[in-house]
């Protein structure tokens, strides 16, 4: 049986009314197709309508965006072919973060960090178990070819995990407002890791952290307070083209870029976040 068609975005994202300062960095999206070329995993657990890069910077044009960061989808399982090429295609305006094989070589870890690929990402086997979880050994593997980071989504498990994060060697990224439960919010172990200089956090996917319909209230004051404990380590991104959403309302792009301001109402503040930390993290 195929794996389900997700909901596509909306077509028709409007300006945000606040502008964005130059080289402003969505940190965290996908792209999509066509699936005659990029076919799905056999395992996958949604399929998606074409999402691609070019649909992508129609988009950026209208949010006032400049860069991104491409995230493997889970659709493709560890087959990252849709990424690399278009990292090859886009060198200036793109990154990426793979899902990694477990027998990925250090040889190919140097050449897809050639192409700018900046880390893996492991999931929580509470969010999808046929996802590869976090592997200590293989985060040293691509720490030592080429220093990469580690990006991680939580499952409500993050207490669970944070010391195997915290003795890894990589930089750790942590997805989604480190997978928050906006309805049951705990921030110190969050906070504790943040404190050790080496974690930072997406303030992206708020759909992911709550059942609300937006503007997902809820995570404006988790986000004001994450800001305020380490604005150094925090970097936002939009999450297109919000799959899985079905049955839900699909946000208008235009509308998450507001929230950020929300979030983050000093303008020098927002470049920090959009700007200086990405430039850092990712090596623009």
């Amino acid at each position: 049986m195929a794996a389900p068609l997700t909901a596509p975005p909306d077509p028709h994202p409007w300006p945000p009314k606040v502008r964005l300062p130059p080289l402003a960095c969505d940190c965290h999206l996908h792209f999509f197709g066509p699936a005659s070329k990029y076919p799905w995993a056999q395992d996958a657990r949604y399929t998606s309508a074409e999402a691609t890069p070019e649909t992508y910077f129609g988009v950026q044009r209208v949010l006032g965006l400049e860069r991104a960061v491409v995230v493997s989808g889970g659709a493709y399982g560890t087959d990252y072919r849709l990424l690399a090429d278009a990292l090859a295609r886009y060198p200036q305006r793109l990154r990426g973060v793979i899902l990694p094989p477990a027998d990925i070589s250090a040889a190919e870890i140097r050449r897809l960090d050639a192409l700018g690929v900046r880390g893996v990402r492991f999931i929580s086997a509470q969010r999808f178990a046929h996802l590869p979880p976090l592997e200590p050994a293989l985060a040293q593997r691509v720490f030592d070819a080429a220093g990469w980071q580690v990006h991680f989504y939580p499952g409500g498990d993050l207490e669970a995990e944070a010391t195997r994060l915290l003795a890894l060697p990589n930089t750790v990224v942590l997805d989604h407002f480190a997978g928050t439960d906006a309805a049951r919010p705990s921030l110190d172990v969050l906070k504790r890791m943040l404190d050790s200089g080496k974690v930072w956090v997406k303030l992206s996917g708020p759909m992911r952290c709550t059942k609300a319909e937006p503007p997902y209230p809820e995570l404006t004051p988790i986000a004001r307070a994450l800001v305020a404990h380490a604005p150094g380590r925090m970097i936002w991104g939009s999450d297109w083209p919000h799959v899985n959403m079905t049955g839900r309302t699909m946000p208008n792009d235009g509308d998450l870029v507001d929230l950020l301001a929300e979030w983050v109402p000093d303008e020098a503040l927002r470049k920090r976040i959009l700007v200086d930390n990405p430039a850092a993290l990712f090596r623009f």
